[in-house]
């Protein structure tokens, strides 16, 4: 029986034993009969189908499918047309696998009522590796991206009776991931070439698609892999990024987060699910016959949940997640660039997929490199070199502007991934403007010095894809501020900055207005930001107090407030380029010291293990 204890003013629960961190794990199920690669699935797990694939190293096709009963795989009726890359949705029993490859494309679409395959009404277009709404219906699901030989942005409707073309991706891919309905569905994950893929995600609303301005942790391809679930609740699993990976994902509607890893790292898969919480994964490379299945067990004893502090059998104290005295994240060195960016700066989505660009010091300079989460790439450098500029995006799709010398410019670029292009230029001339968006076909420069006026400035523009307008003003007069770099334009977040000294104001954008949120507890200029508006995470800069002008302080937004957490552990200000999310963040590129470049990135981790907490 537990007891309950005052320590510290703080009621705490002693247990006997540590509670179950109940978080969700793979483990084994039952074995496929044939074994095969990149087939069609569709089901949960504990009622799955798997049809068709590749059962052999030379390329052959099978008709082959199977039904699973969460216990063992049986033989079923085939399809009639052997394929690999299929796109799907549906159920156990009622079923859509559409398009493929055997010695071509196909349009060919089949639809399983729960004891035989029939041909159906085909495609417009032939393709393969297409993502597939899975928990569509026979009656309502839509396949969309793929490959006719190269990426393809193409969506098509399914009715029952007939395919009709819908609006396209906003980015084409081969092997995106696929999850939802015929009305609300997500697209996310990507092949586009050898180092390119796309890790946005895409939402379907039933008429078009959105960037929802949100990456994955992991980039990859992920149509042959485990796609399950909703635009609510999803996972991903496997893939290729660019060798076989073994990352889960989670999706809680808003943003994706790193949960327990496959057993086997797996780039070909089969697989489906309901939700975060329900997906299965079988066959896959080497043409295994393996199933895993994913679920939270049960709780077979005190669950432990983020906060939770408790006596373990009556002696230490320890807890979960992050409540006081219990560790938050932690910051480790990381790849190293090619080359100082100081006053420069950066975009990117994920830890594992960042730009750092431009700036320098006391030179400024074009150089552009890219981080796969160990390296960094030197790649093609931008059009004219500057520094002390706004930037937003991710690694494929960012946009740089603003900036000098001589200061400012309303000079803009667009980076596509491999190349920068000069586009439409700002309204104004600026620098030490900030940028707030995760693509460059959207986002907003924010403050800065208006070369014109001059002064500092709390005007706003916002990017469409091709052209600059002025929208609502901030309240707060700010430059050098830091943004919540994967915020958007319709939910974003601003904080820091000069105004005109550091100022610890935050605001809120909810596409049409700006409000004043609860302020940082140190008031900085030159900071680095990412996350979304709900979830960010504020570090380095300069405070006030000097020296040292370069700090190393952190701290976590939680939608409401901001807390401390670990500082960087080098202070660094001035040009940082942002990327990850509020769980998980890199800094790199600006300032170590007044003169010093800082070239050693910094990645942070949050914690999401059971830690013994110290009282002091």
């Amino acid at each position: 029986m537990a007891t309950y204890k005052e320590i510290k003013g703080v009621t705490v629960q002693t247990l006997d034993s540590d509670p179950v961190l109940n978080v969700g794990t793979w483990s084994s199920g039952g074995s496929m009969g044939t074994g095969r690669r990149a087939g069609h699935g569709t089901g949960i797990t504990t009622a799955a189908l798997a049809a068709g694939g590749q059962t052999g190293p030379g390329g052959n096709v099978t008709v082959n499918s199977e039904q699973y009963n969460g216990t063992a795989w049986a033989e079923t009726n085939n399809l009639n047309t052997a394929r690999y890359g299929i796109g799907s949705f549906g159920t156990y029993t009622a079923s859509i696998a559409a398009s493929g490859y055997v010695t071509t494309l196909q349009t060919a679409v089949e639809s399983w009522n729960g004891t035989s395959w029939s041909e159906t009404a085909e495609l417009s277009q032939a393709r393969f590796y297409s993502g597939g709404s899975k928990q569509g219906t026979i009656t309502a699901g839509i396949i969309f991206g793929g490959s006719d030989g190269s990426a393809e942005n193409k969506t098509e409707i399914w009715n029952g009776v007939s395919w009709t073309e819908g609006n396209v991706l906003p980015t084409v891919r081969t092997y995106p991931a696929g999850m939802g309905t015929s009305t609300a569905a997500l697209s996310t994950g990507a092949f586009q070439s050898p180092s390119t893929y796309p890790n946005s995600t895409d939402q379907w609303n039933g008429v078009s698609w959105t960037n929802l301005s949100v990456t994955q942790n992991t980039t990859r391809s992920v149509a042959s892999s485990v796609n399950a679930g909703s635009t609510t609740s999803a996972l991903i699993a496997g893939g290729q990024s660019p060798g076989a990976t073994a990352n889960t994902e989670t999706w809680d509607g808003s943003s994706w987060t790193e949960v327990n890893n496959l057993a086997t790292a797996n780039e070909t898969i089969i697989g489906a699910g309901s939700s975060s919480s329900d997906a299965w994964g079988s066959g896959g490379d080497s043409i295994q016959t393996t199933t895993e299945e994913w679920a939270f067990p049960p709780p077979t004893s005190t669950v432990l949940t983020e906060g939770d502090l408790f006596l373990s059998q009556g002696t230490t104290l320890k807890g979960f997640g992050k409540a006081a005295g219990i560790p938050a994240g932690t910051w480790a060195s990381g790849g190293t660039l090619n080359a100082g960016h100081g006053y420069g700066t950066g975009f990117g989505g994920a830890q594992t997929a960042a730009v750092c660009c431009f700036g320098g010091y006391p030179t400024h300079t074009n150089n552009t490199e890219t981080y796969n989460g160990t390296v960094w790439a030197e790649v093609n450098e931008g059009n004219t070199a500057r520094r002390n500029f706004g930037s937003f995006g991710i690694l494929t799709s960012g946009l740089a502007f603003g900036g000098g010398p001589p200061f400012g410019v309303n000079l803009t670029e667009s980076w596509n991934g491999t190349s920068w292009a000069e586009v439409n230029d700002l309204p104004t001339t600026v620098y030490n403007n900030r940028g707030l968006g995760t693509s460059s076909s959207a986002g907003l420069s924010i403050g800065g010095v208006d070369a014109a006026t001059p002064g500092k400035s709390k005007k706003a523009n916002e990017w469409n894809g091709s052209s600059w307008t002025a929208i609502t003003d901030m309240g707060t007069i700010r430059e050098s501020g830091s943004t919540a770099n994967a915020g958007n334009v319709t939910a974003g977040l601003v904080f820091g900055g000069e105004s005109p000294s550091q100022t610890v104001n935050t605001e809120l954008w909810n596409g049409s207005s700006w409000a004043e949120e609860n302020n940082l507890n140190t008031a900085r200029s030159d900071a680095g930001g990412n996350g979304i508006s709900t979830s960010a995470l504020c570090f380095g800069g300069t405070t006030p107090a000097s020296p040292p002008y370069q700090q190393g302080i952190c701290e976590f937004w939680n939608g409401t407030s901001w807390t401390e957490v670990n500082d960087l552990g080098t202070g660094l200000a001035n040009g940082l380029a942002p990327a990850g999310g509020a769980t998980s963040g890199l800094a790199s590129g600006g300032m170590s010291a007044p003169s010093t470049q800082n070239t050693v990135s910094q990645e942070f981790t949050a914690d999401a293990t059971l830690s013994t907490v110290t009282v002091s």
